[in-house]
């Protein structure tokens, strides 16, 4: 994992306007995994967001953590979930999120299912992300 390559993806994020999502890191898939390979991979990513966790709080202070599990409700109730929550609450099931200059910016990992690839994921907006 290269931490300074994630906090500079960050950062050119940050530096264009409006709302955007991109993946840090990506796994390999598993559909051809007997289930020994997950686990490893599922920690593996945890502590890498754990560590990018633990330099962006260096950067901004404590995050708040924000669980998607209401947002992911509210989707497939039919109500209106503000992007990019909307594309995220899918797969990553909770987001550390900081709010530094007035916009926010959060971190997660997710899976969008059982036999594909494990994602670090960055997100930025100007909006609320409640």
């Amino acid at each position: 994992m290269d931490l300074a390559a994630h906090l500079s993806a960050i950062d050119l994020l940050r530096a264009r306007p409006g709302c955007h999502i991109t993946d840090l890191q990506i796994s390999e898939d598993f559909w051809e995994d007997d289930g020994s390979r997950r686990p490893r991979v599922r920690n593996d990513f945890g502590a890498g967001c754990q560590a990018l966790v633990d330099l962006l709080t260096e950067r901004w202070g404590e995050p708040e953590v924000l669980d998607l599990g209401g947002h992911l409700e509210q989707l497939v109730a039919g109500e209106r979930v503000a992007p990019p929550l909307d594309a995220l609450c899918g797969y990553v099931p909770e987001l550390y999120l900081w709010r530094p200059d007035g916009r926010w910016t959060a971190i997660g990992v997710g899976q969008g299912g059982e036999e594909l690839p494990f994602q670090l994921v960055a997100a930025v907006s100007d909006g609320d992300p409640r």
